[in-house]
């Protein structure tokens, strides 16, 4: 793991053509990047016996839209992404400060043509030189809701995400030589088995990360936890590997707990109604977290890593409270405090705008990594915005938040 001195700067040698923001002195790590999919993301690797029951393209009123099977597919209401919004269009209404009435829609703005960024590899190692990017972590956008939409049907889910795991190595790469980008394939843990093989092939092809959904696992006869025993073949190999797991936020499947209050509510990203998201937002975060530390995962896999991406931290004080309450009722459960598992196997990347400086408080700023969510509606519109929600901070804790730890969770540098 990297010192937290400034300099050397080894970073700079991969990317000596990138621009160094005077702010910071040395090119940051993004730790929550993302593209947009390819619309061939989920069909180019899909076995063709998968072909009906696994992603294809309709035409609905003269618009191209995607069917999962039989069920038409509504968590993304343009997969296509062209057109596709502007980068941090959405940061005030993220604030909770609107600048201008109306819709999300109004406030979303003029839709522009999909920038090659967005899609290119070469292309957006190029703007992450001018961005004062070393390096980034990069997560799906349209794949984060298709666990949910597919649970109906786990085993053509399966052959979706493999799928698309081969398009993500195919497009961008999970750690290629020049460590610049490191994309994170997706694992869903329905099929241990199949966890175990996907997992195999990713870390074959470099991978130093992968990623899941925040929410219980889906089986043949329900939910059930991800810490549950039988999944530990796949947590054993992650530790041995030193993989990072980095559950990303999206459809967590947590649809009916709005459904009791409003019975047949959709669920659009972005477009939820004030009940959904009193009742739903934000909850799946601390129960998928919470039953790794309950069902005692640290304790079996003392090296285990396990990253927080784009779910903000706001949930955080509270979840190590009722964490600390449980420990104090229930004597003899642990064999180490639970709080303190906690922030020693759990990083987060805060959202913009929370309060940082609260938030340190309660988390070391060791367990803090800058994601920008570029180029999404919700993040902001220049990865390096971020700065402005850490300014308070020493200069060495924001070159812990904004490069250090993550670069120390991927040995990367």
């Amino acid at each position: 793991m990297m010192s937290d001195t400034l300099s050397p700067d080894p970073l700079v040698e991969i990317a000596p053509q990138a621009k160094v923001n005077p702010a910071l002195g040395y090119l940051a790590f993004d730790a929550d990047g993302h593209y947009y999919e390819a619309t061939d993301a989920l069909t180019r690797h899909l076995p063709k016996a998968f072909a009906q029951r696994g992603a294809r393209w309709i035409e609905m009123k003269g618009k191209p839209r995607m069917m999962l099977g039989d069920r038409l597919f509504s968590f993304i209401p343009n997969p296509t992404f062209d057109p596709v919004a502007k980068p941090g269009c959405l940061h005030d209404y993220f604030a909770a400060r609107p600048t201008q009435e109306g819709s999300v829609l109004d406030q979303m703005g003029a839709l522009e043509p999909i920038r090659a960024e967005y899609r290119d590899r070469e292309a957006r190692l190029q703007v992450m030189d001018g961005q004062g990017l070393a390096a980034t972590c990069l997560y799906p956008t349209l794949a984060v809701g298709i666990e949910v939409a597919m649970r109906h049907d786990m085993e053509a889910a399966l052959a979706t995400f493999s799928a698309f795991n081969r398009w993500l190595d195919d497009d961008w790469g999970f750690g290629r030589s020049d460590c610049r980008i490191f994309a994170a394939p997706f694992i869903s843990l329905y099929s241990v088995d199949w966890a175990i093989r996907e997992l195999e092939w990713a870390i074959e092809r470099g991978a130093r990360l992968v990623t899941m959904r925040n929410g219980p696992v889906y089986t043949p006869t329900g939910t059930t936890s991800p810490a549950a025993a039988e999944y530990d073949p796949f947590w054993a190999r992650a530790e041995e590997a030193g993989i990072l797991v980095a559950p990303h936020a999206g459809d967590d499947g947590y649809d009916f707990l709005s459904d009791m209050w409003e019975p047949g509510a959709s669920f659009r990203i972005l477009f939820n109604s004030p009940m959904k998201k009193l009742v739903a937002s934000q909850r799946a975060v601390p129960d998928f977290f919470g039953a790794l530390i309950c069902h005692r995962l640290f304790e079996r896999f003392p090296r285990l890593k396990v990253a927080s991406i784009e779910n903000g931290a706001g949930w955080i004080p509270a979840t190590l409270k009722r964490l600390h309450k449980g420990h104090m009722q229930t004597a003899g459960y642990y064999k180490k405090n639970p709080v303190d598992q906690f922030l020693e196997h759990i990083w987060v990347t805060p959202f913009w705008e929370d309060d940082i400086n609260e938030l340190v408080e309660d988390i070391p700023v060791e367990r803090l990594l800058f994601g920008s969510d570029w180029p999404h509606v919700e993040g902001v519109v220049a990865p390096l915005d971020f700065l402005n929600s850490i300014a308070n901070l020493s200069e060495a804790d924001r070159f812990k938040i904004m490069r250090g730890n993550i670069q120390g969770l991927l040995g990367a540098g």
